[in-house]
């Protein structure tokens, strides 16, 4: 039977908002039922699909305290953002439905409890390819052997593995954001099912933006370069969560992770000038910003400024690295001195 159902579906509940992140499809996917699935398997989801969702919240009573309807995108994305304070931080259960595909039926999606933003906050938010997992894509013949294997074939970077397992001990929430394919999503989840790693949120780079003119953030440039989906995504996370007390990120030293997480730590100082910030990578060939993403930016960088001004979170910042890059990450020069300064704070490691 082919019917909608729910890709992913995420919700972070802070202090004054609830955010909510949901990918619908209305494909088969015949894979859902296996073992170490491929990503492969999933590559169907392409499908260009718009719903109307009915998004129904209820209380630790199973009391209703929120109904209201949606319409997803042009490829079944929904994200939502939503005031907490009326409902006194009450939201214990979230339900979706689609209502729109048959009139009068009401379509069961799933259910999920929200992660509530713990006090003090912590947040870890890692990288996946050659941060946790070392993964090949350099040549067509290994990006056509990582679609069609499961992620244990790749060997474990058991360092960053430890890494991300000793924050967790300490209370940290973890988020994962790779700049892996959308359709890589059931693969990643089996592999960090596998190796203990229990994440809700999971953040991908969602493929069809590509192609979506009007949807869509991303350009053609964005498929090589990871500055601007990254960084953006960073930014959502921490203004869904409000800025944490602590914050860890862990990338690799292979691509941009460095440049990117010193951005942000440059902008999360309480002095800092988001204008400023931005002209300093609008050209940078990490970034190339179009002028969508542009405004994208200025935007977001204000916003996430303002709570800088009222926070004080402490950056740590790991990278893994190889023995034959780690001198060179390690003594690397930026264009700006601030930023150069910066990289002498971060944790160079190799797996050992």
């Amino acid at each position: 039977m082919i019917r909608p159902y729910l890709v992913n579906f995420s919700a972070i509940l802070s202090e004054d908002q609830l955010s909510v992140r949901a990918n619908i499809s209305n494909s088969k996917i015949e894979s859902l039922k296996k073992e170490n699935r491929t990503p492969l398997d999933s590559v169907s989801l392409f499908k260009k699909e718009q719903f109307k969702i009915k998004l129904v919240a209820y209380d630790k009573d199973n009391n209703i305290i929120y109904d209201k309807t949606f319409d997803t995108d042009n490829y079944g994305k929904l994200e939502l953002r939503i005031s907490s304070r009326s409902k006194n931080n009450e939201f214990s259960n979230l339900t979706l439905f689609e209502i729109g595909l048959i009139p009068g039926l009401e379509i069961y999606l799933g259910s999920i409890l929200p992660m509530k933003i713990q006090k003090p906050r912590k947040i870890l938010i890692t990288d996946f390819d050659k941060t946790l997992v070392d993964t090949r894509y350099s040549t067509p013949k290994e990006m056509y052997y990582s679609l069609n294997r499961p992620l244990s074939h790749f060997p474990n970077v058991e360092k960053s593995i430890r890494l991300v397992k000793d924050y967790e001990a300490k209370s940290f929430q973890t988020f994962v954001l790779s700049a892996s394919p959308h359709f890589y999503e059931h693969a990643i989840r089996d592999w960090l099912y596998q190796n203990q790693i229990f994440v809700s949120n999971l953040y991908l780079k969602d493929y069809r933006d590509f192609i979506s003119i009007f949807d869509g953030s991303l350009s053609a440039k964005d498929i090589k370069k990871q500055g601007f989906y990254k960084l953006n995504q960073l930014i959502d996370i921490l203004l869904m969560t409000k800025l944490p007390e602590e914050l860890v990120l862990i990338g690799d030293g292979f691509e941009s992770d460095p440049f990117i997480y010193l951005t942000l730590k440059k902008l999360i100082q309480s002095d800092s000038d988001p204008w400023q910030v931005w002209k300093s990578i609008k050209n940078n060939r990490i970034f190339s910003l179009t002028s969508k993403q542009d405004s994208f930016f200025i935007t977001k960088f204000y916003q996430l400024s303002e709570l800088a001004k009222n926070s004080n979170t402490e950056v740590k910042i790991y990278i893994r690295a190889t023995e034959q890059n780690l001198k060179d990450l390690q003594e690397k020069k930026f264009e700006s001195n601030d930023m150069t300064l910066l990289n002498k704070q971060v944790n160079y490691y190799i797996n050992k």
